[in-house]
């Protein structure tokens, strides 16, 4: 708006000038579709579940709070705290299958149980279903008599021998101290009082005991469960209502390959439906883990078996070995797919998405599980297959940053993703998706006005 020429002097108007660039969309957001402890939101109208729903999560308590923590025969935790770690900040979780604690909607499930006291005064349940109720232990015991008043006892419940919840002056008696009643309070375990026996009154309870038994119910995990339902909003399909996803990393790939849910060809056809689906929506890469326990030559020739020819993914190679974040002590080997996005984010982060995300660190990496040496490399990166190496002095570092595309137009990670990225901005204006808050002007130029002399 021009300034009101009122008086004699020098105005200064701000003019647009030039045109305005785009900004620019995200480029480090991931999705990571796989296996986890469990996959539930706990509010306080009720649990709402999350089973094969994608899920924002931005650190690794708010992962924790709805999925849980490590569990074996999973990898997609190791994964996701390896891309936090790494420099992520942002992703969306699908959990297609639990296996620390039964989903809402599972009733094959069974819950830990154990029994205390005299007679098996109380039977203790886990409160959820699955084999995280094996890891509670509930503890009894009996208050001091006081003169003319019924002896009670409390109820220490522990996990991983850490104790949780306290419940003091219970009864076996049925009212508002019965052990029964108040312990419906608890988060952890369910308490039923058994009838006393006829001989007499049942012994006030002591001693500890550990749940067990508790198991969730088995299922194999297929095509059809990755690629999940439009309308549910599930699984691939499920992203799809989510367009800030660039990545897609499915680390239980390999834990089903383990297991015997999948064979190499099952492991390729999900493979390739996350290639479709990448080809499909155009903005999203893929980031692939090679089969466990190959050396280079075998990784060589699954690379040829598997023929992919894709511009929208990466292959890696080998497997990382990590420290077991579960408490054992010990290391283990886990597939990279998931601190390779991570490592994506922070080189978009710190250089751009044009730098490629190559001769990095890769952060919580203490060794691997095969050395590639320059000759073996030189082997499998003209095929596309990504090598992580260890030099010495210089840590452990990718080292190489090629897609699985036969186009050399194509045949670099960062190229495709920075044209994703353009394409993605160009996109998203053209649709309206951005507000006019969102494009900035560089072009404002300052001009003199002098306005009319007075007489």
């Amino acid at each position: 708006m021009s300034p009101s020429y009122l008086s004699p002097g020098v105005y200064v108007e701000e003019v647009d000038r030039g045109s305005k660039p785009i900004e620019s969309v995200g480029t480090a957001v991931a999705a990571f579709i796989g296996y986890t402890e469990r996959a539930e939101d706990v509010r306080p109208d009720g649990t709402r579940p999350l089973l094969g729903k994608p899920t924002l999560v931005t650190n690794w308590s708010q992962y924790v709070a709805k999925f849980g923590g490590f569990v074996k025969g999973a990898y997609l935790p190791d994964s996701v705290y390896g891309y936090f770690n790494n420099g992520g900040t942002r992703c969306y979780i699908v959990s297609v299958k639990t296996l620390g604690a039964a989903s809402v909607d599972d009733k094959d499930s069974k819950p830990a149980t154990a029994a205390l006291g005299d007679g098996s005064a109380l039977k203790i349940s886990a409160k959820q279903a699955g084999s995280s109720g094996n890891q509670i232990s509930v503890s009894a015991k009996p208050n001091p008599v006081e003169e003319g008043k019924e002896q009670t006892f409390s109820l220490t419940v522990s996990v991983d021998g850490k104790s949780r919840e306290t419940f003091d002056g219970l009864t076996l008696k049925k009212g508002d101290t019965s052990a029964e009643t108040v312990t419906t309070k608890s988060k952890l375990i369910n308490v039923e009082v058994a009838a006393a026996p006829k001989t007499g009154a049942l012994a006030i309870p002591s001693g500890t005991v550990s749940l067990a038994g508790g198991a969730v119910s088995t299922k194999a995990v297929t095509l059809t469960d990755y690629q999940g339902s439009a309308a549910d909003r599930t699984g691939l399909s499920g992203l799809e209502a989510v367009d800030d996803v660039t990545m897609i990393v499915a680390p239980d790939l390999m834990s089903a390959f383990e297991n015997k849910e999948l064979d190499k060809k099952g492991v390729q056809g999900v493979q390739q439906a996350l290639i479709d689906y990448a080809e499909r929506i155009r903005y999203a890469f893929v980031i692939l883990d090679s089969l466990p326990n190959l050396n280079p030559q075998e990784a060589k020739e699954w690379r040829l078996e598997a023929n992919y020819d894709t511009t929208r993914a990466a292959l890696y190679y080998p497997w990382i070995e990590i420290m077991d974040m579960s408490g054992s002590g010990k290391t283990k080997l886990v597939p990279p797919s998931g601190h390779m996005a991570g490592l994506y984010a922070r080189v978009d982060g710190e250089r751009g998405v044009h730098k490629a995300p190559a001769n990095e660190i890769v952060r919580g990496v203490i060794g691997l599980g095969m050395t590639v040496t320059k000759g073996e490399q030189d082997g499998l990166n003209p095929i596309g297959v990504n090598c992580i190496r260890s030099f010495p002095g210089r840590g452990i570092r990718a080292w190489g940053a090629r897609t699985l595309s036969s186009d050399p137009s194509w045949r670099y990670i960062n190229v495709r993703r920075l044209f994703n990225m353009v394409e993605a901005s160009m996109s998203a204006v053209r649709s309206g998706s951005f507000s006019s808050r969102t494009i900035r002007c560089s072009g404002r130029r300052l001009r003199a006005i002098s306005p009319p002399s007075y007489a």
